[in-house]
């Protein structure tokens, strides 16, 4: 064994290649220098096995969630207005439309225009005839070719006209597959059977895999007043998460409902607030004349967001993140002899 004090000439390049080379290794006995460096290697392994291992699971290979919902509104309500008269009410009429791309809509309140004709009447905008009429006993206008006794918006009822929406409840059903682990899953169990949905109702604490939710539960989870949001309308969210680890049994992987307020509330900057918008009922008289009712429907619109990712133990991360760990632990004694070199421990 010989100790080599210069590189490799051009002359002895082959006898280069099959030498070895090593580090010197010195044993330096300090109690500071031990102290800061068991400190940092402590620090090296408590970063590797607890945030990468542990906290980011960086030895598992991951895939996105894909996903597919559907829902379905139950309930009825009854309202006595002066607009509409006595009416019963079922998810034909306040469901709007009926299937939604992952969302609902439930009708709580609206501003209804009856017998509707294509006229002229007095107004402001629109296609004007170039005519006056009297608006009022004091104002003139221009008159309108439009649908005629043109819609009065400022008129909202202060309190929701469907008062019962709150005691309505949805079934949501919710499929989810990982494509890279091949698994699937939805949010129904396999044990659920019809008898057992007509009757369970979601409860965070006594019944959490129910997927039927009743409406002012998850409104009053988003921390918001139902009868409040249902004067102007609002859009709320729920969220499904679906983050599950693949190397624990199936059983593990499930979803976690919250729920949370979408639109915008914040009173600096609160113009048209709410959700609304307006739709069309269209008849015949008997002398063939179309008359339609208009109505400005507010109401809730629900958003459901699925989420999620998957993990499961996969030999190549795992062979990188070691690799890493040694690789960190190596620099230290770089580290370390430099910072001898540099206090003139040598």
């Amino acid at each position: 064994i010989t100790q080599k004090m210069g590189g490799c000439s051009s002359q002895s390049c082959h006898h280069c290649f099959f030498e070895y080379e090593t580090e010197r290794m010195i044993v330096v006995k300090s109690k500071v220098v031990g102290s800061v460096f068991r400190l940092i290697q402590f620090l090296i392994l408590f970063y590797v096995i607890g945030y990468v291992c542990v906290v980011q699971k960086s030895y598992q290979e991951t895939d996105s969630v894909v996903s597919s919902v559907t829902t379905k509104v139950k309930g009825t309500g009854f309202t006595n207005t002066s607009d509409l008269g006595a009416r019963v009410w079922d998810v034909a009429d306040y469901n709007i439309p009926p299937q939604g791309e992952s969302s609902f809509f439930v009708l709580t309140n609206m501003i209804v225009t009856p017998n509707q004709t294509q006229s002229t009447c007095p107004e402001v905008s629109c296609i004007q005839t170039g005519l006056c009429m009297n608006y009022s006993e004091t104002v003139k206008t221009c008159e309108v070719l439009s649908w005629c006794p043109l819609e009065i918006d400022i008129n909202l009822p202060e309190h929701a006209l469907l008062v019962a929406a709150e005691d309505f409840t949805v079934l949501i059903k919710n499929s989810v597959t990982y494509p890279k682990f091949n698994f699937h899953k939805r949010n129904i169990l396999p044990d659920v059977n019809s008898s057992y949905l007509k009757q369970c109702e979601f409860n965070r604490k006594t019944d959490p895999d129910c997927p039927i939710f009743r409406l002012k539960d998850m409104v009053s989870e988003a921390e918001e007043d139902f009868q409040t949001m249902a004067i102007r309308g609002g859009v709320l969210g729920i969220m499904i998460d679906w983050n599950c680890d693949l190397d624990w049994p199936e059983h593990y992987c499930g979803p976690k409902y919250s729920f949370r307020r979408l639109d915008n509330k914040i009173p600096e900057n609160n113009v048209a607030p709410g959700y609304n918008f307006r739709f069309a009922k269209y008849y015949k008289t008997t002398d063939g004349r179309e008359t339609r009712t208009l109505i400005k429907a507010y109401g809730i619109r629900f958003d459901v967001i699925v989420f999620g990712t998957a993990g499961k133990f996969n030999m190549v991360p795992t062979i990188v993140n070691v690799g890493a760990a040694l690789t960190f632990l190596s620099l230290v004694s770089s580290v370390k002899w430099s910072h001898l070199q540099n206090t003139h421990y040598l």
